[in-house]
């Protein structure tokens, strides 16, 4: 979703904690805010995420108050999140429109997480598993992009920001 922002830059990608370790290249703060487990809990303790879940041991949340500083000053917002968080969203903010970025096929989805050799075949599987309960539940969400290309993916999401937002 970053080409969404390089091509609209009025559109802000909210940026996720976790507790993972940080991957070669990322920037803590711009690509993810990395907490101890520790930290991350006693966030979730006092109610600053909007969605947070636990996926292949570590956590992921958004925090709320980026979010809603954003939305009130009238920026469009992106969350990059799987399914739990999307319904913990939905929930929070029945506003919110839910876009499930689809890949094209199955097989195309496999070879795309192997090719990126940044984990574990352990952490793929979990990944693959997880990947067939979102494909089933593509109907809980208001629209899907098919990800064919990032560009095609992207002109689509801003299409859909332009006429809904």
């Amino acid at each position: 979703m970053a080409q969404v922002c390089h091509d609209r830059p009025d559109i802000w990608l909210s940026v996720s904690a976790t507790t993972r370790s940080a991957r070669p290249g990322e920037v803590p703060g711009e690509h993810y805010v990395f907490l101890s487990r520790p930290e991350f809990e006693q966030l979730i303790a006092a109610g600053e995420f909007l969605e947070y879940a636990e996926f292949a041991g570590n956590l992921y949340g958004t925090p709320r108050k980026a979010v809603q500083d954003r939305l009130s000053a009238g920026q469009p917002v992106i969350l990059e999140i799987e399914l739990q968080g999307a319904r913990q969203v939905k929930a929070a903010m029945p506003e919110a429109q839910l876009v499930f970025i689809a890949p094209p096929s199955w097989d195309e989805l496999v070879r795309r997480l192997t090719n990126r050799a940044t984990e574990s075949a352990d952490v793929i599987a979990a990944r693959l598993e997880t990947a067939q309960e979102e494909l089933a539940a593509q109907a809980e969400f208001d629209h899907v992009v098919v990800n064919t290309s990032v560009q095609q993916a992207a002109q689509a999401l801003i299409e859909l920001i332009q006429r809904d937002g």
